[in-house]
């Protein structure tokens, strides 16, 4: 009976360590640190240096603030809001 039961114990601890990968693959995040050149409600623009600028948009879920010219790491996720898909085209043979 203890044989069992230690059994079951790993393959449930097991499924929670592979569930738990899962979930942090499907969530990944990412960071961007620069200093705010624009914060205007709802989009907040960050420069990393004079050719990188990003815009990033901003919801009332969205944690802390910034004012012009502090110095921020931004995280991130990348989520699709649509997927707009066409059918792969048959490559033609070449005679």
């Amino acid at each position: 009976m203890k044989r069992i039961a230690a059994c079951l114990a790993i393959i449930g601890m097991a499924l929670a360590l592979g569930f738990g990968a899962g979930l942090s693959a499907a969530a990944k995040a990412y960071q961007f640190t620069g200093t705010v050149k624009a914060n205007d409600g709802g989009t907040l623009t960050v420069e990393k240096s004079a050719k990188e600028t990003w815009t990033f948009t901003t919801t009332k879920d969205t944690k802390g603030t910034a004012k012009v010219g502090d110095r921020v790491t931004v995280y991130y996720t990348m989520t699709a809001t649509e997927i707009e898909a066409k059918a792969a085209t048959a490559a033609t043979k070449k005679p």
